[in-house]
């Protein structure tokens, strides 16, 4: 099917190589008919139909399979930055059920250029703050913001219970310089289990939980659950009260061990 996309980066896309998705998927201005336009792209394994969603408008976009794989693509009338230009995908999947959904591909990455400048000082204080599973909310979109360090990785997806656990999904964004991959997942609630998808040098894939995760399943489950610290009812007060009159000399200790893998 003919598109302005390039043949090269769909093919690392559908085979699960590609370290930097965004050069390919969300919003990118084209010429179309001497006219600027928006070029909407989305990797969608199961869909069987989608539709760009315009937003603030009744108007739809139909998208066109350009890859057998399921890489959709539709061309929108917008003259202005492809940054501005609001929409949600609606997606017919193969078995028959129809789902909207915000873009993951259409959000900015949020780790900023400082955060990443600390982290390859090794003088970042806050990663607990950073890398994981972050709550966030974007435009008034509620999501949670996936990172993870690993800089030797050729690719890296977040998977989980949204979207069936198919590494093909939600490729993750590089950032080249220090190895951090990172992507914004709207809709992801806390009580999500997930894991990242780490393509090797060598070309196998291993599931890995998140070494920065703030909750994880009971064993022998070992998904890392997405949590909202900031909602988190703590239950430890009488305990506090009771420490700050303890003689931690005098007072038995327990020692943990912790195997990272």
């Amino acid at each position: 099917m003919r598109t302005q996309a390039s043949l090269g980066s769909i093919g690392r896309l559908v085979s699960g190589d590609s370290d930097d998705p965004f050069s390919l998927l969300g919003p990118h201005r084209i010429r179309e008919r001497d006219r600027s336009a928006v070029a909407v792209r989305a990797f969608l394994p199961r869909a069987r139909q989608a539709w760009v969603l315009h937003e603030g408008e009744r108007g739809a976009s139909p998208m066109r399979c350009i890859h057998p794989a399921g890489v959709f693509e539709a061309i929108c009338p917008h003259e202005d930055d492809p940054a501005n230009f609001r929409y949600r995908l609606r997606i017919d999947a193969a078995n028959g059920e129809s789902m909207t959904q915000h873009d993951p591909y259409a959000f900015p990455p949020l780790l900023s250029d400082y955060d990443l400048y600390l982290f390859g000082e090794g003088k970042h204080l806050d990663l607990h703050r950073r890398l994981g599973a972050q709550r966030r909310s974007i435009d008034g979109i509620e999501g949670t913001n996936f990172a993870v360090w690993a800089p030797n990785a050729r690719a890296v997806s977040v998977i989980g219970d949204f979207n069936q656990w198919d590494s093909r999904r939600h490729p993750m964004r590089k950032h080249a310089a220090n190895g951090i991959w990172e992507l914004f997942v709207p809709e992801v609630a806390p009580g999500c289990t997930y894991k990242f998808a780490v393509r090797q040098q060598h070309g196998g894939i291993v599931e890995k939980a998140d070494p920065f995760g703030f909750a994880a399943e009971v064993p022998p489950r070992s998904a890392s659950v997405v949590a909202d610290l900031e909602r988190y009812s703590w239950q430890d007060g009488e305990w506090l009260d009771r420490r700050r009159r303890w003689n931690y000399l005098h007072e038995p200790i327990s020692i943990y061990e912790v195997h990272l893998g």
